[in-house]
């Protein structure tokens, strides 16, 4: 087979993710290449270790990013806090709830899972009775702000009930992070994992992850090894842990860490409450616009991450053919449906360096394009006049 370089088309990510990513972070991923135990390189992992401390307000030493997607720390977080036996209660509400189940029993872990309706923040007062009901739980675990569906649900309340019941909290925070305050520390979160690809807007492929005191505890006392040698964080934390005297574990994404680097660099220059801000207003301007072009978000206001829209597709509307064209004509990706939502919705992203008034306004205005051609009503220019007026 012969090959030649490959040139990836131009497009606009406005999907559930990966995100648009800065040209600062791509230049700094182009940097000369240097050897992952170099003095210069160690000091660059503290600065990383220390901006992820900001970004999770946090104070945990035991927070790096894992060499891997958000599936990693996601297995990381599940293999490290429990051992065959252990009970685990699972809030599910889309599918990285399932992901968590999925792992978790193979982990060999007692599973219990409380389910919940698709699109909806979790039932606090459900996952109460539940774990009344189980008092031998050692870990509650569920998805912060739910890629799957866009639901955003109150991890502070969560945690709080994990801990009146003994067990540890333990958060997926891959879509909000960056997006939406995450306060591990306030909050009481044990074991929090996310990734770059979403609101931090580096390529996918790095996962931050953040373990606190208990889970720290949880770790000391383990009867049996980690089950995964390449995700067991004490070892890890021998590479990145402080001082300059570092242990080989593997050999580290550097170009890639890089990218985090410079894009942790980006979110502090702004301000985190200012980037919480930008989210918000976009998302809402965003949703103006869609009402606009008569379609409405799937999930209720109070309980919608703003970075994350899901979106009802208007009757009589061929949703693939809407998405084909996006990509194929303007060079926008947006998300389908996923599980029980698949045809009936749209995930539209609105995250990172994706999270601004051009890209979301492109968007609009390739909606009213496309939505016209297969007939559904719509007003030319209605859709941007309202996200402007939102934002104004």
């Amino acid at each position: 087979m012969a090959m030649t370089s490959f040139t990836p088309p131009e497009r606009m990510l406005m999907g559930p993710g990966p995100s648009d990513i800065h040209e600062r972070v791509r230049r700094a991923m182009a940097k000369p290449t240097i050897g992952h135990l170099d003095p210069e390189f160690i000091r660059l992992m503290d600065e990383i270790k220390g901006g992820l401390q900001q970004l999770f307000l946090t104070e945990n030493e035991l927070t790096m990013p894992v060499s891997g997607p958000g599936s990693a720390a996601q297995e990381a977080t599940i293999v490290n806090m429990l051992e065959p036996g252990d009970k685990i209660v699972i809030c599910i509400n889309g599918v990285f709830g399932t992901r968590l189940r999925d792992m978790a029993q193979r982990a060999g872990a007692e599973v219990v899972t409380v389910e919940q309706t698709w699109g909806r923040a979790i039932d606090v007062d459900a996952v109460g009775a539940t774990l009344r009901q189980h008092g031998d739980t050692k870990v509650l675990a569920f998805v912060h702000a739910e890629t799957s569906t866009g639901a955003l649900s109150d991890a502070r309340a969560l945690a709080a009930l994990a801990h009146e019941h003994g067990a540890l909290a333990l958060a997926d925070t891959v879509t909000s992070l960056g997006g939406v305050p995450v306060r591990v520390d306030d909050w009481g979160l044990d074991a929090v994992y996310s990734g770059t690809q979403k609101c931090l807007s580096c390529p996918p492929g790095l996962a931050p992850v953040t373990f606190g005191p208990r889970a720290l505890g949880v770790l000391e006392k383990r009867k049996t090894p980690v089950q995964s040698w390449f995700l067991d964080v004490t070892a890890l934390m021998s590479y990145w842990g402080s001082g300059n005297q570092r242990a080989y574990h593997h050999t580290a994404p550097v170009n890639a860490l890089y990218g985090l680097h410079e894009a942790l660099v980006m979110l502090h220059e702004e301000g985190l409450e200012n980037v919480w801000q930008r989210h918000a207003d976009v998302s809402a301007a965003f949703v103006a616009g869609m009402q606009a072009l008569g379609m409405e978000p799937a999930v209720p206001e109070s309980e919608r991450v703003p970075e994350l829209i899901t979106v009802h597709i208007p009757d009589n509307v061929d949703e693939a053919a809407v998405r084909g064209a996006l990509l194929d004509d303007h060079g926008i990706e947006i998300g389908a449906g996923l599980g029980p939502l698949a045809g009936k919705v749209w995930r539209i992203g609105l995250m990172g360096q994706s999270a601004e008034k051009g890209h979301m306004t492109r968007l609009l205005d390739a909606l009213e394009t496309e939505l016209g051609k297969q007939g559904h009503k719509v007003e030319p220019g209605a859709a941007r006049a309202a996200a402007e007026r939102s934002l104004a």
